[in-house]
């Protein structure tokens, strides 16, 4: 069986399924924010109703995906190594970037998830313009990963 493709395949998925969980929870803290300018008793029932979904989406979607996306990578970069052989690989300007990348994505994650909590008790600062704003920021990420690792460049 080849290993190195099932583990990139199931990686792959786990990163599809990561991303967009990241990528709809701002849509949602923007119509939760924009809720503000609403009259009750409509402002409290839909903001209720979104905190729901903001909720399940962190908890049933996107943190289970990113676990998976670190497992599934972890074992990519075990095999990739030759079972823990040669991590000369690891130290390239591609991996480099792919890793500051992932970092990078999962310090949004954290950062959406306090932010959750925040909305939640009401006190989130930011404004639907923010969120619209910052929406993108995982696609960006992604772009710049997926081209350091498809295309291997070095300097």
């Amino acid at each position: 069986m080849d290993y190195y493709n099932l583990a990139r395949g199931l990686h792959i998925l786990a990163v599809i399924a990561w991303m967009a969980g990241m990528l709809f929870l701002p849509r949602l803290f923007a119509y939760d924010a924009e809720q503000n300018a609403k009259p009750e008793p409509l402002r409290g029932e839909v903001q209720a109703l979104l905190r729901v979904w903001q909720t399940r989406l962190l908890r049933i979607i996107i943190n289970p995906a990113m676990i998976l996306a670190f497992v599934f990578g972890g074992w990519l970069l075990w095999l990739r190594s030759g079972d823990g052989a040669d991590w000369s690989f690891a130290h390239q300007p591609w991996m480099v970037t792919k890793l500051i990348g992932v970092f990078l994505l999962a310090a949004w994650h954290g950062f959406l998830a306090g932010q959750r909590k925040k909305i939640a008790a009401g006190t989130s600062k930011y404004s639907g313009r923010f969120w619209r704003m910052t929406n993108e920021i995982p696609f960006v990420l992604a772009i710049i990963m997926v081209l350091s690792v498809t295309m291997e460049w070095t300097f």
